[in-house]
Parts: structure tokens; C-alpha cells; sequence
């Protein structure tokens, strides 16, 4: 319910400011940010108002959306949440845009003594052990529903699922692993990119699962003027140098 009123909250205050005094409010899925923070500084390094983001899962954005919430631009980490908005007409005419794509990876703890020269070589079910996992619901979360995806592809899911802690979305998992309160946790490895507190322990084969996209809309109720230059923004050379950085991946046929 807490993070229910800060969501309704933040978005509150940005409608009471003059869209002059402000950028497009930004509902975007929680394992962006970070990247998405640093590409809203690019946009007001270049002279226009900072844009107001929210981060929280795809699903309950979604949600928010049909709800009626404020905003200007969505943009979530998964194609399916973002087909239904559109069904429903929240969309502005014209297709979603992928932005880039992500990977999965199994992260563990980091103690004293770890490394993470492992990574390349440890298959994932050496890495997730017999310990507790955690992970995106799979119900709900795209993160969740692409690990689980991939681990049925690999023959592992009869045996992880009654020792999973599922969340409801992917840095809440990530949260897990930082604190030790599980033994490893699957998570984009844009995530793992942006924690000192966790290595990554092995790489989820990108074919166990369907590839990872992050679409991103101007919503058909939205107000601020700047929505749509903002998002070709967003989709920019520039801007996705700076996904890159922060461990996301290209799309197919992107350079």
C-alpha cells in the first residue's frame, strides 16, 4: 500500500506544477532506473524541464494507466503489458517503440573473497545452487515470467519453484540478494551492472527465453507538450549509449 501512495503521490505533485516549469511525466519499469535517470539529464543538460519519473513494476504501471493515473509517457519491460494498453486505447495513435533489450543473469550475495570470474563458465543450475532464489512474480513481472521461462527451457523449474521468494518487481529481487536474505536471486543484467552488492555467479542463455524488450508510448490522455520529443530522445544514439553503459543490451540489428 506504502509504495501505492508514494507512486499516487509523486504523480499528484507533478500535475500541480505548470507543464512550462516541468518535463513529461515518465511511468517507467522499475529495472530502468538509473539509465533512465541519466538520460533525462541528457534531455535537461540540452536545455529543457526535467521530466518527472516514476519507476515501479510494468505490471502495476499498467494498471495505474487503466486507473486513469496522470502521465505523459510508459515505458515497461514487456511487450505483453504494453499490447494491452494499446487494446484498451490508452495508447496515442501510432505503434509502441522498443527502446533497447536486456539479459537475465543469476546474482549472488557478495561476501568477502567473492569473484565473479566464474560468470562466463558456471552453468545456471551450479549458480542457483539449493538455496532460496528469489525472483520477479512470474505471475506479473516480465523479469519474472523470462526466468521462468527459461528455466523450464532448461529443465530446472520443477525443481527451483518450491524454494523461489517471489517479487513484485525485479530490483525488490535484487533487493534480496544485496541484504543475503536469499541465496541468489535472477535478475536483468542491467540490474547486477548497477549493485556493488551482488556478482553475477552465471548468464542465462539468451534463447532459454523470449527476448527481453523495453517499448515505451506516449499515452493518449497525455498533456505536456514535450511528450513525444522526449521519447525520440529516449530512443536516440545518445540516449542509448547510455542504456549501454548501464548493462542493457542492443536490439536485434542495432549496431
Amino acid at each position: 500500500m506504502s509504495r501505492l501512495v508514494v507512486f499516487i503521490g509523486v504523480l499528484l505533485l507533478a500535475c500541480c506544477a505548470p507543464p512550462q516549469e516541468r518535463g513529461p511525466v515518465v511511468l517507467a519499469a522499475a529495472s530502468l532506473q538509473g539509465a533512465l535517470d541519466e538520460a533525462a539529464a541528457q534531455w535537461v543538460a540540452a536545455g529543457h524541464p526535467r521530466p518527472v519519473l516514476s519507476y515501479a513494476g510494468s505490471h502495476a504501471i499498467a494498471r495505474q494507466v487503466e486507473a486513469g493515473a496522470p502521465a505523459d509517457i510508459v515505458v515497461l519491460a514487456d511487450g505483453a503489458w504494453m499490447d494491452r494498453l494499446q487494446r484498451g486505447g490508452y495508447l496515442a495513435r501510432g505503434d509502441p517503440r522498443d527502446l533497447v533489450s536486456n539479459t537475465l543473469v543469476v546474482v549472488h550475495p557478495a561476501i568477502a573473497g567473492a569473484s565473479d570470474d566464474i560468470s562466463e563458465s558456471r552453468s545456471v543450475a551450479a549458480a542457483l545452487g539449493k538455496g532460496i532464489v528469489a525472483i520477479g512474480d512470474p505471475q506479473a513481472v516480465p523479469a519474472g515470467r523470462y526466468a521462468r521461462a527459461a528455466l523450464e527451457s532448461l529443465g530446472l523449474w520443477a525443481a527451483i519453484a518450491p524454494r523461489t521468494i517471489v517479487t513484485d518487481n525485479v530490483r525488490a529481487a535484487l533487493a534480496l540478494a544485496e541484504r543475503g536474505e536469499v541465496d541468489a536471486a535472477i535478475v536483468y543484467a542491467s540490474d547486477a551492472a548497477a549493485s556493488p552488492k551482488v556478482f553475477v555467479a552465471a548468464r542465462v542463455p539468451a534463447g532459454a527465453h523470449p527476448p527481453v524488450r523495453y517499448p515505451a508510448a506516449v499515452l493518449a490522455r497525455a498533456k505536456h507538450p514535450d511528450g513525444g520529443a522526449f521519447l525520440a530522445h529516449l530512443a536516440s544514439p545518445a540516449a542509448r549509449r547510455v542504456f549501454l553503459h548501464h548493462g542493457f543490451a542492443p536490439l536485434p540489428g542495432d549496431d
